[in-house]
């Protein structure tokens, strides 16, 4: 089958790769109907997460149609339009029965590599490095899918291929953004970056009562979107402060909760972006964290904020904010399977936005260029979709 492949730092290729096959009894095997880009791929594809090998096929947000499955496979059958979270749960261990499904213990296959790193090993997710479980990723005509039963989500009438699509990764992990922060009626929210993940932890937001959504970033096509789901909006290059501007919008208060949506390699203005730069360009450190920064610092005393970017080393954490402030501070990688039924339900009622993520649909055979697009943000590029 045709894939595309990470074959270095900056260096993705599409190849013919050997088909996948039924592993396990509770498998299956997905036919590709639509895959996405994703930031968080970024990092990998640049070098800052480790563990990748040449070949290996990247991609971890999709749907499509079961084509095969396995002797013990229940709940799933030949023929369905399914939906699968990026992170891989078991179904059986502790932190599934508790939610926690990104932290699954037994889908990950290489716990040792992320044992002496983390204390202890997170989920398996498909085509993110071997660090997290080494499984071939989405962007290929055919995935296995292990714990079929846990894993697929079967698509309702009425909801397209590319709406179900983001019910993947960005809407769930948006959600959960959302969801962590404790949102209660009429406070005031805001979200630091208007990609995919960012846009639906606004959309998000505002179906669990917020009064206000404050979008920040600083690509005019993000914001207009942002706007188009009734956030106000920030362009970070127009003002001065951030955390200045938040005050003034806020009444000097600041916002009740706030989400960090961007990850460790995001944008900024000032010394302190430049100096983010030379670390990371030098690989003193990983991340460039403006914005986790600009969270801690802006959000309201004893509010709470929300992590869902993707983090490694973060160098000039002020710590000292959190404690002083008596923030509450959530994070995870998104627990996917317990928000899916949910997302499909507000989607299909015309609530959750996710098919205006996609702004370039193109083959499998392009994905390349559609990387190039997505990561250099040209032709007001959100998301490029791939139909293998």
């Amino acid at each position: 089958m045709r894939a595309l492949t990470w074959q270095g730092v900056n260096d993705l290729s599409v190849e013919t790769v050997p088909d996948p096959q039924i592993v396990n009894p509770h498998d299956i095997v997905l036919k590709v109907g639509l895959s996405t880009t994703c930031g968080s791929d970024l990092h990998f594809i640049d070098g800052y997460i480790p563990s990748m090998r040449e070949g290996d096929v990247i991609g971890h947000e999709f749907m499509g149609e079961v084509v095969e499955t396995g002797p013990e496979v229940e709940g799933v059958s030949v023929g369905d339009r399914v939906v699968v979270p990026s992170f891989i749960g078991c179904g059986e261990c502790w932190h599934c029965s508790h939610d926690e499904w990104s932290l699954c213990d037994n889908s990950h296959p290489k716990p040792e590599l992320q044992e002496s790193v983390l204390g202890y090993p997170t989920g398996g997710i498909y085509g993110y490095t071997h660090a997290f479980g080494g499984y071939a990723g989405s962007h290929a005509e055919y995935i296995r899918v292990p714990y079929a039963a846990t894993n697929c989500f079967v698509v309702p009438e009425g909801v397209s291929d590319e709406q179900a699509l983001f019910c993947s990764d960005a809407a769930p992990t948006g959600w959960m953004g959302a969801d962590l922060a404790g949102i209660e009626p009429g406070d005031t929210v805001a979200v630091w970056g208007c990609g995919g993940v960012g846009l639906m932890a606004q959309n998000a937001a505002r179906i669990m009562g917020a009064g206000r959504v404050i979008g920040i970033d600083r690509l005019p096509e993000r914001l207009a979107l942002a706007a188009t789901l009734g956030s106000e909006t920030i362009d970070y290059t127009a003002v001065g402060s951030v955390h200045e501007t938040l005050r003034e919008l806020t009444g000097g208060r600041g916002p009740d909760r706030c989400i960090e949506a961007v990850g460790m390699e995001a944008h900024g203005t000032g010394l302190q972006h430049a100096y983010d730069r030379v670390k990371q360009g030098l690989r003193l450190e990983t991340d460039r964290a403006t914005p986790l920064r600009e969270s801690i610092l802006a959000v309201r005393k004893g509010g709470t904020l929300s992590v869902i970017g993707v983090w490694g080393l973060v160098d000039k954490l002020p710590m000292g904010l959190v404690m002083n402030k008596g923030l509450t501070v959530r994070s995870a990688q998104q627990h996917g399977q317990a928000y899916v039924p949910t997302l499909l339900d507000h989607v299909a009622s015309g609530e959750l936005k996710t098919g205006a993520l996609g702004t370039h649909t193109m083959s499998l055979e392009d994905s390349v260029r559609g990387y190039e697009l997505f990561k250099e943000k040209r032709d007001g590029c959100i998301r490029a979709v791939f139909k293998p």
